[in-house]
């Protein structure tokens, strides 16, 4: 199948060839027969992509203000890593597609295959959408207009904020297609409607409809020609559909409005407000979000749960389903917004429209094409190269996200890695990086690494609640295993995973180990580490360990924080510092408590560990979100024999009172992801053991599933 991309670091729209996308539960699979081009959105990431990386900045401030902080915690040339890593990464373009269903997935309800349906899908051949973000198409109504449904749910859900009523007189200050749809919507709804905008073949179409409209210039008072509409009393409500960097619509927005006025922003422009006119007429001032109820927030788009409709009456699903209505009675015409329409071969002819064109309107994209859906496969790379003796590890990826991509990935290529098959859920991340390391081929289906005959090493960089059945499927394959930490959520799957591997030893067996499991615990391979643990090595007595992480906020409904799919903070990212201590302490693990604020008690995002080791040792691990992040991220100290040890976000080591040594600094922070990789698959190279022995693995594993929490 194909898919439009928008690549900010090069400014290149490009359509881009891909494996059929998999499902998930919930959501239904659609072959696209028309999507619309969003004019104001997709123009505007074209022309940021396009942009110089000062222009980007300028467009992003607060961007800015995050790499500077950066800078001062993590070094400049990680920095510009970070920054070169997030551009590098394509966007898909388009929100606004009508299909039809060829695939229902696990737990969906409202659909079957043959419906006709629109969706908030990319520009793409097929698309996988959840149900809640999709609404059947009425048997008259086209897929051409069905394709506006979704750009249409956006002023509709700015005109329900406002609260129109029969007989008020209100503006619209942009006259694009969600300005002149919201100018349907509100003649519809019994309103005297006002438009205006710059380009007078707008205001033009805008009257064939019904508007009033006013071309705005520097030669004309919009203000004063909306109060000679309204007898000089202003506009009841005010809908601001414009896009512009400038404050100028809400300033005329905020001059032409009565005393009580609402203004509703539904488009993107400067915030500059006056507030004396606000606090003289005691005008209401909201920001619309996108299609209504229900968007972004993960129970609702993802996981499918329906807000009750004697509660929340207009959902985003409930708004697409309004605008189909009113075009199936010819209340909406969306006809007259089409502009032109172009086979989605040629969407690269609409995109130059686009930018050429300020004035363009509706662009609809045609698929003709039936894309194959058997194969989960694709080649690429086929003239790339590499090493195929027996002992050479060769790689498969599963999982393509941010961290596989700019920490996983890099640290296996410089470690000299031979890559074959990379897998992500939709394809798009794991063709990018399928291209970007030379990998020769790209799936979307996680059994084709399995099934690689090839391929004799996983590399698993998945969400935290796949780690262990993808575990035991690539030890049941034969091959080694790399999984990016934690091993997994909770004792049934580890004792699954102990099972599962104790099946691979073989004692009859001619080779000398089963395949390596290894979970990516990088921080013992750092180079400062490395050091640290040699002289601790020389002290005698118990040592007490102070590890502080200042780890930053994330948001309650970020995936880690779900305990059934990333397993809360502890298991999913403090696991990686219980392990350092561990291997630093040289001695089992006794007993391991938690300590949470009260009101953290589920899925903790700060708390402190305690951990007693059974020889005496000690150690403090201080994980906390609620810290800036001008600090750098994260401190060591070491208690032991009279010395002190400090370890300062892995580039300086300081000691006190060990006879020898005094500091060392490193030009750049070094976790050991490199040295952790290198030391995987020359494991692999020789026929050793894992690097970090597996009853290790195991018994930290078993060790944090049984820590206690200490309220």
């Amino acid at each position: 199948m194909k898919q439009i991309f928008q690549y900010l670091d090069s400014g290149e729209t490009k359509i881009i060839e891909l494996p059929p996308p998999r499902l998930k539960r919930g959501e239904i699979l659609i072959r696209s027969k028309f999507s619309l081009i969003s004019s104001g959105t997709e123009r505007m990431l074209i022309n940021f992509g396009k942009s110089n990386i000062i222009s980007k900045a300028k467009n992003q401030p607060e961007k800015v203000s995050e790499v500077i902080t950066k800078i001062k915690s993590d070094g400049i040339l990680n920095t510009l890593e970070a920054v070169s890593n997030k551009l590098d990464k394509p966007l898909p373009l388009g929100y606004c597609n009508a299909g039809i269903v060829i695939q229902i997935g696990e737990g969906v309800s409202s659909f079957k295959v043959g419906d006709r349906v629109v969706s908030n899908g990319y520009h793409a051949e097929l698309v996988t959408v959840s149900e809640n973000l999709c609404a059947l198409i009425p048997e008259e109504v086209s897929f051409e207009e069905a394709a506006f449904t979704v750009i249409a749910s956006i002023g509709l859900q700015g005109l329900r904020l406002l609260k129109p009523t029969l007989g008020e007189t209100i503006a619209v200050s942009g006259l694009g297609i969600i300005g002149l749809i919201t100018c349907q919507l509100l003649l519809a709804n019994g309103c005297k409607v006002l438009g205006l905008d710059p380009d007078r073949s707008k205001c033009e179409l805008a009257s064939l409809f019904g508007v009033e409209t006013f071309c705005i210039s520097n030669d004309n008072n919009p203000t004063n020609w909306c109060l000679s509409k309204t007898k000089e009393v202003g506009v009841d409500g005010f809908l601001v559909t414009a896009s512009t960097t400038s404050s100028d619509p809400i300033h005329i927005a905020a001059n032409s409005s009565r005393k009580r006025g609402r203004i509703i922003l539904v488009g993107v422009t400067g915030l500059d407000l006056n507030r004396n006119l606000f606090y003289k007429k005691e005008l209401t001032f909201q920001v619309s979000c996108s299609y209504g109820p229900g968007r972004y927030d993960k129970s609702y788009e993802v996981e499918n749960s329906d807000y009750p409709i004697g509660y929340v009456r207009w959902t985003e699903k409930r708004n697409f389903e309004a605008i189909l209505d009113l075009l199936d009675s010819g209340v909406l015409d969306f006809e007259k917004l089409i502009e032109k329409k172009y086979n989605f071969d040629d969407a690269l002819d609409a995109y130059k429209l686009l930018l050429e064109k300020s004035s363009s309107l509706g662009i609809l994209l045609c698929y003709k094409r039936e894309p194959e859906l058997n194969s989960h496969k694709i080649k690429i790379n086929l003239g790339a190269d590499y090493n195929t003796s027996p002992n050479e590890p060769v790689l498969g990826c599963i999982g393509a996200g941010n961290y596989s991509s700019r920490t996983l990935l890099p640290a296996f290529k410089n470690s000299g890695a031979n890559f074959y098959i990379i897998c992500s859920l939709k394809g798009a991340s794991a063709m990018h990086y399928g291209k970007k390391f030379s990998f020769k081929e790209v799936t979307t289906n996680d059994e084709e690494v399995f099934s690689n005959k090839i391929c004799n090493t996983v590399i698993i960089s998945t969400r935290h609640d796949s780690h262990a059945d993808l575990i035991k499927k690539a030890l049941n394959s034969g091959k080694n295993v790399f999984v990016e930490k934690p091993l997994c959520l909770n004792f049934k799957e580890l004792n699954s995973i102990e099972d599962a591997y104790k099946k691979k030893i073989n004692p009859d067996s001619k080779k000398k180990h089963p395949p390596i499991l290894m979970v990516g615990y990088n921080r013992r391979f750092s180079p400062l580490i490395t050091k640290l643990k040699k002289f601790l090595n020389n002290l005698n007595g118990p040592k007490a360990f102070i590890y502080t992480c200042n780890s930053g906020f994330l948001d309650s409904n970020h995936w880690l924080n779900d305990p059934n799919i990333g397993g809360g903070r502890f298991l999913g990212e403090c696991c990686h510092f219980v392990d350092l201590l561990y291997f630093l302490s040289e001695e089992k693990i006794k007993n391991i408590k938690i300590c949470s604020p009260l009101n953290e008690k589920n899925s903790p995002e700060t708390f402190t560990v305690n951990i007693q080791f059974e020889k005496g040792s000690i150690g403090s691990i201080h994980y906390f979100s609620n810290g800036s992040k001008l600090l750098p991220k994260e401190r060591i100290e070491v208690f032991s024999d009279k010395t002190i040890f400090r370890l300062d976000n892995f580039k300086k080591l300081k000691a006190w009172g060990y006879k020898g040594f005094s500091s060392q600094r490193l030009l750049t922070q070094d976790k050991g992801q490199k040295n952790c990789t290198s030391a995987f698959l020359n494991a692999i190279r020789k026929g050793e053991s894992s690097p970090i022995p597996l009853e290790e693995i195991f018994e930290v594993q078993r060790s944090i599933l049984n820590a206690k929490y200490d309220y």
